[in-house]
């Protein structure tokens, strides 16, 4: 593996309930073949300003261009902090992507409730959790049961105040996008997607008859999709 490093850094952004492994599914290692700068974000899901603010402290630590890549949650992350001046452009898989002064549960009412909604609820302490005996139906359907035992019983819990954050100004008007609908996402509904996706003006948008989880079930066109976006932003 020769990493070239006249490409961007592809900074990979995990979302809610879940934590970086997600992308080891394929995507980390196709990327690397092809010889891109790859790094990873661990998120720390504490509310969208205090995430991106994190995000954006990582952007300062590279030198050149990079090209930012999300799931779910972390959509709504590289939207806040994208706009900073080493990024050249923006990648959803199955992610949110806010309008200004727009929470994730305002895009969450905008289509009838997917359907996992039903096993998500927040603890005692206020933190949010996918039911772990309902969690490969919700989040995984299209892998294995062993992969989802092990994603349920490690995922990460979000603040449930993070639902109602707003973005401030969306990175996605001033950069360039990609972006991935799940057509089978039982925890964003796919209609949602194909109204955010439709007014980010990407430059390509991709559907997958995948889960919410499509990075790991489909880590081939997912990471597809990552190269056309290198190519597009690399002189």
């Amino acid at each position: 593996m020769t990493i070239d490093a006249a490409k961007p850094t592809i900074v990979l952004v995990h979302g809610a309930v879940e934590d970086s492994s997600l992308w080891t599914h394929g995507v980390i290692q196709g990327l690397q073949r092809d010889g891109y700068p790859v790094k990873v974000f661990s998120n720390p899901l504490r509310g969208v300003a205090h995430d991106a603010a994190y995000l954006r402290s990582l952007l300062d630590t590279i030198e050149g261009p990079v090209l930012l890549v999300s799931h779910a949650y972390g959509g709504a992350v590289i939207t806040e902090a994208g706009n900073a001046p080493n990024v050249v452009g923006l990648v959803y898989i199955a992610a949110f992507a806010p309008e200004a002064g727009e929470s994730l549960g305002e895009i969450a009412q905008a289509a009838p409730p997917p359907a996992g909604a039903v096993n998500v609820a927040p603890d005692s302490d206020g933190y949010v959790w996918i039911n772990p005996a309902k969690f490969r139906e919700s989040f995984c359907q299209d892998l294995p049961a062993d992969e989802a035992l092990v994603m349920a019983v490690t995922q990460k819990a979000p603040v449930g105040s993070t639902f109602g954050n707003k973005v401030t100004v969306p990175a996605w008007k001033s950069k360039h996008t990609w972006y991935q609908i799940s057509s089978d996402d039982r925890m964003i509904h796919p209609e949602n997607q194909k109204r955010m996706s439709g007014r980010l003006g990407a430059r390509k948008i991709i559907t997958l008859d995948a889960s919410h989880a499509s990075l790991a079930s489909r880590p081939r066109e997912v990471t597809a999709l990552i190269d056309e976006a290198v190519k597009a932003t690399t002189p």
